[in-house]
Order: structure tokens, then C-alpha cells, then sequence
């Protein structure tokens, strides 16, 4: 869990947050940490079909949260729901770097356009606020050095990496030129409770999971050696509470690491988890193959010396979690 409890519940106790996206898999485990820590939390969210948001993620807390839906390119509305926020945690976007490279206007759309209304609306409307965005692993594309820190080159491969870049540039120009708060976290594969599971273009990790709750075999592509960092869902929404609430972190971008396994490994843990099951290593389908990074390992020193934040949740107890969650609420989640 966070670390420095005590600060964490006296800084967010009684504060207005909006979350963006907050009917998806991070932003609803983060509201709801939110709302636990005392704060009164408003979500946004436009539950697009396919893009991960579900009603079910926040079911039995409805009353203690705010739900809007709307969309972030919906400007009046954006310009209505900051107002009078202290905080922003801004995690709404398209998450598929296949579907970026398929329909690349509605990415740039909700990864682009939609950013500076955010921005806008901030500058315009409330711009005492802090805002905390949701950058990406995919803004670096293929790694030149691991681990990668925040100074290795930007050189994305799909759409939806360059209209990240791009939106991170947005919230660091607000903050450099109009006094906005603003700090980005470039999150890395998280997996966990609450994450869509209708198809596997917004996380593979967890369309593995699915795989072998299915009793299907897991399809691996590629040789399955390439390295990912890998993250559970808590220990992303700790480092998000964290960089809200550490002053250091404003107008600055941090990486988020975790445990570094291949994903073969990955999907040997999963099975011995879920009591069983098998997978098979094959060649990637084109699309993928067109936007697939290899080894990806970064550090987080950095945010670690800013704020303290380290994963304190391992593959294998947060596979349990996720896997008990996942029997116990198939319904809502499965087609």
C-alpha cells in the first residue's frame, strides 16, 4: 500500500478530486482509493464501448463517488467538471496501439485534441489545480538501453505513442508557461483486477489471464523471451497518489518499473496461480508484429528518490488477487 499512510490520508481527507477515465481499470481502483482516503471524487468517463470503462468496476460504492458521463472531447462538459477541483488525475485515452495504427483520427482525437481541452479548461477555469497525467511505456518505442530512464530517446512506433508524447509535451508547455501543475508517470504493463476482458488489445497480460481462466491455451507471440516490466494495478494507483501529493514532482516525468520476466515466464506464473493450463509460442499476426518494442526494462529511481514509491506487491500474490477477483465476478467482465 502507499507508503507514508498517515500524510497520504490528512492531504487527500476532504479534497476534490475529478478523474478522468475513472470508470476504467486504473481510474476505478483509484477512485475508489480516493474515495477511501477520504476525498470526494468526481469521474468522468464516456463507457465507449471497447475501450475498458464498465459501471460494475465502482459497483456498491455509487453513492460515495460523483459519475458523469462524458466524453474528454466534449469541451463544455470539461470546462464545467474542473472547476473546483484541487486535483486531476488525468488517465482518460485510447490504450491500443493496433487500433492507433487502424483508425489514427480518433487516437489523436482523445489522445490529442482532447489533452488540450483539458489543458484549456484548467488554464481557463481552475488553473490552481494539479494535475497528474498517464503517460506510456509506448512513448519510447524500441529500446536502445536498458533499464530505460526518462532521458532515453522518445522515438515511438504507432500512433498512439506519438500522441502520448504529445500530450505529455501539452501538460509540461502548461505548466512551464502558464504555472499549471502538471506531472506525467510512463506506466508499463499493469495487470489486475477490474481491467476489460473482452479482448486483448488493451493489455496482454491479462487477456493471458483470461486464456487460462477460458481453460484455453495461451498464445504467445513471437519467440514469448522478450522482457516486460510488469506492474500490479495497486502499485500504479500508489505511485499516482504519491505524485498528487509530492509538490517536488510538479512539471516533471517519471518512469514507473516493476518486475522484469519475459512473457512465457509471466504466463508460467499465471498457471501455477490458476492451478493449471498451457501455452504455445507462435508468429506474431502482422498488425502486432508491426508495433511490437522487444525487451522493455526501465527504472523508477527517480521517482523513487522524489516520492519513496517502490512495487510492493509481487507477480505472484498479485496474480492470486487478480485470478480470485476474476472467478468471483466473471460475469461482468467476460462477454
Amino acid at each position: 500500500m502507499i507508503t507514508r499512510r498517515d500524510a497520504a490520508s490528512a492531504y487527500y481527507r476532504g479534497k476534490r478530486f475529478l478523474v478522468t477515465g475513472g470508470l476504467g481499470f486504473i481510474g476505478s481502483t483509484l477512485s475508489l482509493r480516493l474515495s477511501a482516503l477520504g476525498a470526494d471524487v468526481t469521474i468522468m468517463d464516456s463507457l465507449i464501448p471497447g475501450y475498458g470503462g464498465n459501471p460494475y468496476n465502482v459497483k456498491g460504492f455509487e453513492q460515495s463517488l460523483r459519475i458523469n458521463i462524458a466524453d474528454v472531447r466534449d469541451r463544455p462538459a470539461v470546462n464545467w467538471l474542473v472547476n473546483d477541483q484541487d486535483g486531476l488525475f488525468n488517465l482518460a485515452g485510447t490504450l491500443s496501439h493496433t487500433d492507433s495504427m487502424r483508425d489514427p483520427f480518433t487516437d489523436l482525437e482523445i489522445n490529442g485534441v482532447a489533452q488540450l481541452c483539458i489543458l484549456e479548461a484548467c488554464r481557463t477555469n481552475n488553473p490552481g489545480i494539479k494535475i497528474v497525467f498517464a503517460g506510456t511505456r509506448g512513448q519510447y518505442g524500441r529500446a536502445t538501453y536498458l533499464p530505460v530512464d526518462e532521458d532515453h530517446p522518445m522515438r515511438p512506433i504507432d500512433i498512439n505513442g506519438i500522441n502520448n508524447v504529445a500530450a505529455e509535451s501539452y501538460h509540461l508547455l502548461y505548466h512551464s508557461a502558464y504555472g499549471i501543475r502538471s506531472t506525467s508517470l510512463r506506466l508499463t504493463n499493469t495487470f489486475g483486477p477490474r481491467h476489460q476482458m473482452r479482448h486483448a488489445r488493451q493489455g496482454v497480460l491479462n487477456w493471458f489471464i483470461r486464456q487460462l481462466l477460458d481453460g484455453d491455451t495461451v498464445r504467445v507471440f513471437g519467440d514469448g523471451a522478450q522482457k516486460r516490466d510488469t506492474n500490479y494495478v495497486d502499485d500504479v494507483v500508489d505511485g499516482l497518489l504519491l505524485a498528487m501529493m509530492t509538490p517536488a514532482t510538479d512539471g516533471h516525468v517519471y518512469n514507473l518499473s516493476g518486475d522484469a520476466v519475459s512473457l512465457t515466464e509471466f504466463v508460467e506464473h499465471a498457471i501455477a496461480v490458476v492451478g493449471g493450463g498451457s501455452y504455445e509460442v507462435v508468429p506474431y499476426p502482422p498488425d502486432v508484429k508491426l508495433v511490437e518494442v522487444g525487451d522493455y526494462v526501465a527504472t523508477s529511481a527517480r521517482f523513487h528518490v522524489a516520492t519513496g514509491w517502490a512495487p510492493a506487491v509481487s507477480i505472484d500474490e498479485g496474480l492470486a488477487r487478480t485470478v480470485s477477483y476474476y472467478r468471483a465476478n466473471r460475469d461482468a467482465y467476460w462477454p
